[in-house]
């Protein structure tokens, strides 16, 4: 079983900044991928950015120029640089990793952490 803990989220105001962090821990045989989701009210759950194994990284275009993804080691973090109040909603880390127990590869998420972005 692998776990995620997040944090980092806020209140802040247009043009502010905010850095989120999620750990991943548990039964990790190896991870391929780690990013981050967002879910705003009455909208579906969008992908933001992601980060794989070799290094690559992704961006959605409303976020690209103002949003950074970054690894270190089981921990992914994302700068979140001239919000908008248009990026307020919850932001879910996930990691597709292989069980160190059970050798299946399975998409783990994080426990949601919420950003405001006030006008």
């Amino acid at each position: 079983q692998v776990q995620l803990v997040e944090s980092g989220g806020g209140l802040v105001q247009t043009g502010g900044s905010l850095r989120l962090s999620c750990a991943a821990s548990g039964s990790i045989f190896s991870i391929y991928t780690m990013g981050w989701y967002r879910q705003a009210p009455g909208k579906q759950r969008e992908l933001v950015a992601t980060f794989t194994s070799d290094g690559r990284t992704n961006d959605a275009e409303s976020v690209k120029g103002r949003f950074t993804i970054s690894r270190s080691e089981n921990t992914v973090y994302l700068q979140m640089n001239s919000l908008k109040p248009e990026d307020t909603a919850i932001y879910y880390c996930y990691v597709e990793a292989k069980d160190s127990l059970t050798y299946i590869t399975k998409t783990y998420w994080g426990q949601g952490t919420q950003v405001t972005v006030s006008s």
